[in-house]
């Protein structure tokens, strides 16, 4: 039946799970008949995260099927009970066979379905291994058009590769309607859930959990976690004010450099992209004169979390010269701001909403670019920059 654009339908009704941090990357709830393909790296807490949201929506009226291809009905079991889930009404199943599953799910009508793994699922209609790109191609297929011809909500685990993707075809991220990482280092109990993919809600959104003996708790305040362990400010540490989704969120970036006993010095980089460092290094030398040859770089995202926007980039040069100069930016203020090839400071989003954050957590000054719509923050001194130099002279006094 053909529409028009102008054609008015009812928003589709959400399914709160009672977990506001899921319910925020989903985009404000689940969405019936909807496809959603969760990645992370093994043993970072997929299932155990799964589970829990498999028991908060059976709470809620949802009828909800945990099928399990890694792991038996008793090893679920064992992980319900330590987590306290057991009297939530989710219903269990240990299979791979892809016609089986949709059978029982074809009998069972329920509302939800959590498939664990899709690399473990196999059709006997590709005659291809378990795990192979064609198997998890038909596999991701048949169950996405089963969910939405049956209107039943169905969640995929997928494992990922080596450089964090998810494993098998990239068709697959186009089947489904929304696409979430589980980010995080096994060293820190913080958890990251991202969206980076939703056709019902905003794309990088993301939800901070922290990993616990008894499963995973919800992190209501994550510029405050991510900042707990924050000491007497050294040489090298830098707040940066950032935006994830639509939350504004204050991390600590690291930074050292030292003299480099090697022709080649390293370039070490963890929770920020590798290219982005030699571009501000370079633009720090051809722009300020401020040379990083024969010394050794590392930079450092505190609390496990991963940066994408180029609003960093300020912050992160301000790390990088605190930690060359040896000389630390005042505890109390944030950076942010984007660097052009010409050394130019551009203004970035959302600039009121990072002062606010910044301004609960204690934080009384802020350094970003000049332009845009100046924001006015009570207790806020702003101290807004055009270039890079202007910055290196004033904050460093050098340039």
């Amino acid at each position: 039946m053909l529409t028009d654009l102008q054609t008015e339908e009812d928003p589709p009704q959400r399914t709160l799970s009672g977990m506001s941090e899921l319910d925020q990357v989903l985009g404000g709830g689940l969405v019936p008949a909807s496809a959603i393909l969760v990645g992370g790296d093994p043993g970072i807490g997929k299932s155990t995260l799964l589970l829990q949201a498999a028991a908060q929506f059976a709470r809620q009226g949802l009828k909800t099927i945990y099928v399990s291809g890694e792991e038996a009905s008793a090893q679920v079991r064992m992980r319900a009970q330590r987590l306290e889930l057991t009297d939530a009404p989710v219903q269990l199943a240990a299979e791979t066979n892809l016609r089986d599953i949709l059978t029982t799910l074809d009998n069972e009508k329920p509302q939800l379905a959590i498939i664990d793994s899709i690399q473990t699922m196999w059709s006997d209609s590709v005659g291809s291994a378990p795990g192979s790109v064609s198997q998890v191609r038909a596999a991701a297929h048949e169950l996405t058009s089963f969910a939405k011809r049956k209107n039943m909500s169905v969640i995929i685990v997928g494992h990922v590769t080596k450089d964090g993707q998810i494993a098998g075809p990239r068709v697959v991220e186009h089947m489904v309607d929304t696409v979430l990482y589980f980010e995080g280092e096994r060293g820190h109990q913080f958890r990251v859930l991202r969206a980076v993919k939703n056709r019902f809600g905003a794309a990088d959104e993301i939800g901070v959990f922290e990993m616990t003996g008894r499963g995973l708790s919800q992190v209501t305040n994550p510029s405050a976690l991510f900042l707990s362990e924050r000491g007497t400010p050294a040489p090298g540490s830098v707040v940066f004010a950032g935006i994830e989704g639509t939350r504004p969120v204050l991390v600590e970036l690291q930074a050292l450099v030292a003299p480099s006993p090697h022709a080649q010095p390293r370039r070490a980089v963890v929770g920020w992209d590798n290219s982005r460092l030699a571009m501000i290094l370079a633009v720090l030398e051809a722009r300020c004169g401020i040379p990083f040859t024969g010394l050794d770089v590392y930079l450092n995202v505190a609390g496990g979390m991963k940066i994408n926007e180029p609003a960093a980039d300020l912050a992160v040069a301000a790390a990088l010269l605190s930690a060359r100069e040896d000389a630390s930016i005042p505890a109390d203020t944030v950076v942010f701001g984007e660097i052009s090839l010409s050394g130019a400071l551009r203004p970035v989003s959302q600039t009121e909403n990072r002062l606010k954050e910044a301004q609960k957590l204690g934080f009384t000054s802020a350094i970003a670019p000049k332009g845009g719509k100046s924001p006015t923050v009570s207790g806020m001194a702003l101290n807004q920059l055009g270039d890079l130099t202007q910055f290196v002279g004033d904050i460093f006094g050098a340039g």
